[in-house]
């Protein structure tokens, strides 16, 4: 990465199934991205238990999950929470950056989450999916082709990442510059504002 001012990650959140999926490569490259993290000292934020790909050091996660042993025990520090939502907030606040591995509707939903986060100007942090064996080829490829009839803008798409080994997606999240679009970069998100800038409602989110 020489000439490419590298962003400094200490945590990445990562998104992942509950179950393990089809193919054992899946589970593997969970693995593996849990070494690469360790071998670059970047410590690993995700949604708690221990079923699926989950992995460890710091699960957030919804107390009901906890009931009657639902999703096992979490791997590394715990931390418990109300809501789904207020789960991803946290999650949100204590990342530099979100990784999201073969999963189904919750691992989409926090993946999107992140992103339309992102494109509100909340966060500028980097997401990614890493590509296993082609699992979000269809994915990326409908987010394209959302672009091409103008539902997503081309800075928008840049916000999504994607590669299909461990090493070169973190290296692509540090390398990662956010684009934020103008004129939502004039939302102001904090609690102390009183009131938000008005939207361009021409615009497509």
């Amino acid at each position: 990465m020489e000439g490419v001012s590298v962003r400094k990650i200490k945590k990445i959140c990562v998104f992942c199934g509950a179950n393990s999926g089809k193919d054992v490569a899946f589970v593997n490259a969970a693995f593996h991205l849990g070494e690469v993290l360790g071998k670059r000292k970047i410590d690993l934020v995700y949604g708690g238990g221990k079923l699926g790909l989950m992995g460890q050091v710091l699960g957030i996660i919804p107390s009901a999950f906890t009931v009657n042993n639902l999703v096992g025990e979490t791997c590394g520090k715990e931390i418990k929470v109300a809501t789904m939502q207020e789960r991803l907030v946290m999650m949100m606040e204590l990342s530099d950056a979100f990784i999201a591995l073969p999963g189904g509707f919750g691992t989409l939903e926090e993946l999107f989450q992140m992103i339309s986060w992102a494109q509100l100007n909340i966060h500028n942090k980097p997401i990614g999916v890493l590509n296993i064996n082609g699992f979000f080829n269809g994915l990326l490829s409908f987010v394209d082709h959302a672009v091409k009839q103008e539902f997503i803008t081309p800075r928008a798409r840049k916000i999504l990442i994607s590669a299909t080994t461990a090493d070169e997606l973190v290296d692509k999240l540090q390398a990662f510059r956010f684009e934020s679009d103008p004129a939502l970069s004039k939302l102001k998100w904090s609690p102390s504002s009183s009131q938000k800038e008005k939207l361009d409602l021409t615009l497509r989110l």
